[in-house]
């Protein structure tokens, strides 16, 4: 291997291997380094049990609360990241999320630019990962440039059920846009795949759509067991110069002309403060915003739930306007079904037969509200060791959401409402942590994804947000790293 590589991008999930995949055909070296490795093909990949208990795949690092007590965030390193168990919901920031917005507990900012400049990318990203969806079911749906590659995924005979219970009550189901082809991933397994780790049998992943594309071209490789320990720049000089990791207890270190960070929210933030680079603003580590999340079960005795997936729609009735005060509550969306097993894992207490019936007579859903910036929220190091230091807002949205969606369900004929909040300890969809911005004073990076401070580094995952929006990030991560792919190549040909 070269050691003075083009590029070095640090980490293989949504941000890095979509960055990959726009960099590959510059003919530029470009080193992929990921701490992680390949989950292999017989893993225990649909074992409900290994997974969601004594996981076989989220990692045993611990971080510290803001109390200073260590817990477990859930995170995964593996090639592709977190979004090999992602729900592989690829939905766009609506056109509204990057204007400043009235929240009832706050604003939350305008993006440095509009989403007209990022819908291109939105487009490229959706071709990317073979999205599967219907841009005209969503009035929220922001302007599309050309339509998604494919069909919605459809809906099972009980969702379908359901979704018209929730129309004749007057709220506008809309199919999800997803990254999986179902009939692949049921002929490897009769499971959903929300939570469900993929290992190449149909989930539209990190890695395989945009690494997969990436690594077909010679000069692109990736070096996996790669735990970047810092990044140095030159003597008397801004760039960055060397980019340090450890494989198999050994020291190496890397001279690229250009650095791709993209190791997730937490962990660009924490390399950088560990490195004492591109933070002249103090704002590294600032912003940490980690959605508002609430799961809730709704029970109906003559309801009976024989989906397999079930994760085929949602609603956006309330996303924008609760239609009462004018305020934007949230997102709504199918879980992936929640079968007994899962349920019993749970809530550990609840007997097996109890398990069983109610998930055969429950639907199960996914709450989303925003979390809005704030500098007090934050990630920093402590004796060496990741604290993350998360303070909830904008709950008066996220509590009216859960109310007029419990109400919604009971006036669809689900008499039992259950619901519980998530732990904000697990920041499943982290971002905002190294944001872009206009001004060098309360941002890391400019417009384009590049540092203020270091004109060679560049930072293509969550922790760039400037705002949480209230849908999942991934496929607003992957259509920035296309967009920056484009900025770089242009460096690279200067």
């Amino acid at each position: 291997m070269n050691d003075a590589p083009d590029i070095v991008i640090i980490g293989s999930g949504m941000g890095g291997a979509s960055l990959a995949a726009g960099l590959a055909s510059s003919g530029a070296r470009i080193v992929i380094l990921e701490r992680g490795h390949q989950i292999p093909d017989d893993a225990p990949a649909r074992d409900p049990w290994r997974i969601y208990t004594n996981s076989a795949f989220r990692s045993n690092e611990t971080w510290l609360d803001e109390d200073g007590e260590a817990f477990e965030p859930g995170n995964y390193y593996n090639v592709g990241g977190n979004s090999k168990l992602y729900g592989a919901v690829l939905l766009r920031y609506r056109a509204e999320d990057f204007s400043e917005l009235e929240h009832f507990d706050g604003m939350s900012p305008a993006w440095p630019f509009p989403y007209e400049e990022l819908s291109p990318w939105y487009d490229a990203a959706e071709q990317l990962f073979q999205v599967r969806g219907d841009a005209q079911s969503d009035a929220t749906e922001p302007p599309h440039g050309q339509p998604y590659p494919f069909p919605p995924v459809p809906d099972e005979e009980a969702i379908r059920v359901a979704r018209r219970r929730l129309e004749r009550v007057g709220t506008k189901p809309f199919s999800l846009p997803l990254g999986v082809d179902i009939d692949r991933w049921l002929d490897a397994g009769q499971t959903g795949w929300d939570g469900y780790p993929d290992t190449r049998c149909g989930k539209m992943d990190a890695e395989t759509c945009p690494l997969r594309t990436a690594l077909a071209h010679d000069n692109v490789s990736l070096i996996t067991g790669a735990e970047v320990t810092e990044l140095r720049t030159g003597y008397k000089s801004s760039r960055i110069h060397e980019v340090h990791y450890r494989k198999d207890g050994e020291d190496h270190c890397l001279t690229p002309g250009v650095v791709a960070l993209c190791a997730g929210a937490v962990q660009s933030a924490a390399l950088l403060l560990r490195s004492g680079v591109a933070n002249l603003s103090g704002y590294v580590g600032r912003c940490f915003m980690n959605h508002n999340a609430t799961a809730m079960i709704a029970i109906d005795p003559r309801f009976r739930n024989t989906a397999v997936y079930q994760k085929t729609f949602g609603l956006n009735d309330w996303y924008l306007d609760d239609g009462e005060d004018g305020k934007p509550l949230g997102n709504v969306q199918l879980l992936g079904r929640v079968t007994p097993d899962i349920l019993k894992i749970q809530v550990p207490h609840l007997p097996k037969f109890a398990a069983r019936w109610i998930s055969g007579h429950a639907l199960d859903l996914y709450l989303i509200s925003e979390d809005l910036p704030d500098p007090e929220s934050r990630v920093v190091l402590k004796d060496g060791k990741i604290q993350l230091i998360w303070q909830r807002s904008n709950m008066t949205a996220h509590r009216k959401l859960v109310e007029k969606t419990r109400e919604t369900l009971k006036d669809a004929g689900f008499p039992v409402v259950l619901s519980r909040l998530f732990d904000g300890r697990v920041p499943s969809h982290q971002c905002g942590t190294v944001r872009l911005g206009n001004d060098p004073a309360t941002s890391v990076l400019g417009p384009d994804c590049r540092s203020w401070d270091n004109p060679n580094l560049f930072v293509c995952d969550a922790g760039a947000l400037p705002t949480s929006a209230a849908v999942n990030p991934a496929l607003t991560v992957a259509a920035l790293a296309l967009r920056t792919a484009e900025t770089i190549k242009k460096d690279l040909a200067a």
